[in-house]
């Protein structure tokens, strides 16, 4: 790892320092987005934080790629994903349609939050000591659903209300009950999939290439409908590992 705090006399390029730029763009992001919260604008705000997962899963990547990684930005990135993902979402529910049980919403809204904040602690812990990561959660998978997912599953009423625009509200009962339920699948230690476990064979590039040209198509078209998709098909993933016990991989390792 290069690791730019270590040498504060070097120089960097911009280029170098675009990773931390992005990061901090998303914190912008998230944070704008409980200000279109409070003001109402819901569809912005959740537009908003699907854009800081956006940059979440673009900045790391990008640091690797340059060799720029460094202590402050994992440290920086870390404060991110607590501001949009464990912050941002459950307020912009708040202000959203929890108004008429405050008192247990905002209970709701922190168990929510410091949910999110151990995952992300365990998650931190687990980088800087391999040895503390959990030994029955096989390579390439997550223990508990990671805090970006976290963020769009429980955004997931907010979603469906825009994609049906003429359906029912959920309760505010049923959405406090599915705030906790998404946090605690947070701090749970169910392995759930990472797309750095997917492995592509060359004769697939072409397929798996034109999957995700229409997948971003449906995304700018049908952009509500197929996020609520995604949620439920990552639903029914997790849904199915509970059931199942293990992810396939470690089951053909046992």
């Amino acid at each position: 790892m290069n690791d730019s705090s270590s040498s504060p006399t070097r120089d960097v390029s911009l280029l170098q320092l675009l990773p931390n730029i992005l990061t901090v763009t998303a914190i912008c992001a998230g944070l704008s987005a409980i200000r279109f919260g409070v003001q109402g604008n819901y569809v912005l705000a959740v537009q908003l934080i699907v854009a800081a997962c956006v940059l979440d899963g673009v900045d790391g990547h990008l640091a690797r790629l340059l060799k720029s990684d460094s202590k402050i930005g994992a440290e920086l990135d870390s404060l991110a994903d607590f501001v949009n993902f464990g912050v941002a979402p459950p307020l912009v529910l708040y202000f959203w349609a929890l108004q008429d049980v405050r008192s247990a919403a905002w209970l709701a809204v922190l168990f929510y939050a410091i949910c999110c904040v151990l995952r992300l602690a365990r998650f931190n812990v687990a980088a800087r000591e391999p040895q503390a990561a959990d030994p029955q959660v096989p390579p390439g998978y997550f223990t508990g659903i990671p805090s970006p997912a976290g963020a769009l599953l429980v955004l997931l009423p907010l979603s469906i209300s825009f994609a049906f625009a003429n359906g029912p509200l959920l309760p505010d009962v049923v959405i406090c009950l599915h705030m906790v339920v998404i946090g605690l699948l947070m701090i749970s230690r169910v392995p759930t999939w990472s797309i750095k476990a997917l492995r592509i064979r060359r004769a697939q590039i072409p397929y798996v290439t034109l999957g995700a040209v229409l997948l971003a198509a449906a995304l700018l078209t049908f952009a509500w409908i197929t996020m609520v998709t995604l949620c439920l098909a990552y639903i029914a993933m997790v849904v199915w590992t509970l059931i199942a016990g293990s992810p396939p991989s470690s089951r053909k390792e046992s």
